[in-house]
């Protein structure tokens, strides 16, 4: 495999950041995944980051070298990372459960699969042309998708930003899996949470990702545009994009043709100073610790197999 890819995440007007992103890799496999917190749920950036860390755990362990079924993959560990946030706040104790959007990919064999729950979302270009978008589980695209409301009345609507579906939620979350995708090299995978779509139309950020510049110049000018289009209100902003192959290579892309069959490597996006600015939020996050949510997929993993024999 070759392909060039960048992440980025920033709090923008928010108080604190609560999405998190990765992406991890093998010989013959790739995994990108974008979890936005629910900022009206307690501890949303924990959902989010049990999210990632849940995901990203399983692909390392599995991916060796490559996915049995990249589908299934999807569909049992995104279950599992919503069994896992209400297990993790009945340890301890939460008031109310965390809450968590997922939108994750996968590229093996030259072929893409994607899930997600939420309205975080993946795009599919080829050519400067939009192949594919997940459709939102939200409030707002189902009005849309029965004729009550129009395209243009979107922004304005009050209802924009509410979701059905989402990891964490008193139903078990329906995990949508998009049919599988061939890609070609060049095309370009990007995933995103709504801070960036919700500022930037279908349009605009075809324009600003086929500039010629390349992934690692045109995702920060996403962000950069979706931040100043939001001011000082904008939400959090997290994109990951991939450009297959090494049609536009540099000094960045990564090949895995001399990667030995048994590693994975795992990139969280990290957290800067930036990201957070209230102290009483920091002294929150510190009463769950990576190993709180280390240890509730352990535990989650261990409950799970018990109950299949």
């Amino acid at each position: 495999m070759k392909f060039t890819i960048h992440q980025s995440s920033r709090r923008g007007g928010r108080r604190y950041n609560q999405d998190r992103l990765a992406y991890s890799y093998s010989k013959n496999a790739l995994l990108m995944v974008v979890a936005d917190g629910m900022g009206g749920y307690s501890h949303g950036d924990m959902a989010a980051q049990l999210a990632v860390k849940t995901l990203t755990a399983a692909f390392q362990q599995m991916a060796i070298p490559n996915l049995q079924d990249p589908d299934q993959f999807l569909r049992m560990q995104i279950q599992k990372i919503h069994e896992a946030i209400h297990h993790l706040a009945k340890q301890k104790s939460l008031e109310e459960i965390p809450k968590t959007t997922i939108v994750a990919g996968i590229v093996q064999d030259d072929i893409l699969y994607c899930a997600h729950v939420g309205d975080s979302r993946l795009y599919h270009i080829r050519q400067r042309q939009l192949l594919y978008r997940t459709e939102d589980h939200s409030i707002i695209q189902m009005m849309l998708k029965q004729g009550l409301v129009q395209p243009e009345e979107i922004a304005r609507h009050p209802d924009r930003n509410k979701i059905y579906n989402c990891l964490g939620g008193e139903t078990p979350p329906t995990i949508e899996i998009s049919k599988t995708r061939a890609l070609r090299q060049g095309d370009i995978v990007l995933l995103c949470s709504d801070g960036l779509w919700g500022y930037l139309s279908d349009e605009r950020i075809l324009d600003i990702l086929n500039n010629g510049m390349g992934i690692n110049v045109n995702i920060p000018s996403l962000i950069d545009v979706a931040e100043r289009l939001g001011g000082d209100n904008s939400d959090n902003i997290s994109a990951a994009g991939m450009q297959w192959g090494n049609a536009l290579e540099d000094a960045l892309t990564i090949s895995t043709l001399h990667m030995p069959l048994e590693n994975a490597n795992t990139i969280m996006s990290p957290l800067t100073a930036q990201d957070v600015d209230n102290h009483d939020h920091a002294h929150q996050i510190a009463d769950l610790t990576d190993d709180d949510i280390d240890r509730a997929i352990a535990e989650i993993q261990v409950a799970i197999n018990r109950s299949k024999r």
